[in-house]
């Protein structure tokens, strides 16, 4: 735990907290509207999630090489949890324009 700083750890730990609060609220927003593409953002959301936990696990054993894995693993997880992001959004765009269009 000695690669971080105590201030960089409270980052990485708040926002990683921050991102689960946020995920909640999505659901809660889509069950309010009653509107399913909401869940569907809140899904996309998860690979972002599970793509920060890898990072404070690498961080957590102050980044040896030996669990370099963990830093493609990262990279994959933000890979597609940008693209699934960016098609929850679109659906969103969608369902928005059939609704007012």
């Amino acid at each position: 735990m000695h690669a971080l700083s105590l201030p960089t750890w409270w980052i990485h730990i708040s926002s990683v907290i921050e991102w689960l609060v946020a995920i909640a609220a999505v659901v809660a927003l889509g069950r309010r509207r009653s509107e399913g593409g909401w869940r569907w953002l809140a899904l996309a959301m998860v690979p972002a999630l599970g793509s920060a936990m890898a990072a404070c696990t690498w961080h957590l054993f102050d980044n040896t090489p030996s669990l370099n894995g963990l830093v493609v693993l990262q990279a994959g997880l933000t890979c597609l949890g940008n693209g699934a992001l960016a098609l929850a959004a679109w659906n969103l765009l969608r369902q928005q324009g059939l609704r007012h269009g």
